[in-house]
């Protein structure tokens, strides 16, 4: 009995390191590294710490400071969030692409990022567009996500929530140019 045991036991762990083992060579990206490039800006933003002229306005109410960001983290999140490479998305966005764009799309109602379109001048990024919806019998949402690397980040939100009155949001950085 205590042979079988062990046998059994031996057998398990054999084919569960198998298993991990076929998870980690399959752990490549299908879709733009969203996540990946947010962390890349963020840690290019942090040594050159450029001075935004920040934009935010609620309901069409605006303040306007030129500022330098404390953190590029927390400011440039939900760019990062919009990360499409989740393993249980895979295989649900339709992928276009061109010479100079990207395009990823999808119409599954439980995925909220709905688009990721990516254009690149000289292979280099030289915008992002991401839309996100989220709708369901009591609210809605959208957000339309843009960044040009060195000169804007925008982020126009609206949301509605039912027996409420809607609302929008918008927050836009402009990269101050340094003088030469």
């Amino acid at each position: 009995m205590n042979k079988k045991l062990i046998l059994f036991l031996f057998t398990l762990c054999f084919f569960g390191c198998n298993q991990r083992e076929e998870f980690k060579a399959s752990t490549g990206l299908l879709y733009f590294d969203v996540d990946g490039f947010f962390k890349q800006e963020v840690a290019r933003l942090k040594k050159v710490n450029p001075e935004v002229v920040k934009e935010v306005s609620v309901n069409g109410t605006t303040e306007q400071s030129a500022i330098h960001i404390p953190n590029w983290e927390k400011e440039l999140a939900i760019f990062s969030n919009a990360d499409i490479n989740k393993a249980s998305w895979k295989g649900s966005f339709e992928i276009q692409k061109t010479e100079n764009t990207e395009s990823y799309t999808s119409n599954n109602k439980r995925i909220p990022v709905k688009k990721v379109l990516v254009y690149r001048y000289h292979s280099k990024v030289n915008k992002l567009e991401i839309i996100i919806s989220n709708k369901n019998i009591l609210y809605s949402s959208g957000d339309t996500l843009l960044y040009y690397p060195d000169s804007l980040y925008q982020i126009k939100k609206h949301q509605k929530i039912k027996l409420m009155k809607a609302k929008t949001y918008g927050v836009t950085g402009r990269f101050k140019q340094k003088k030469a």
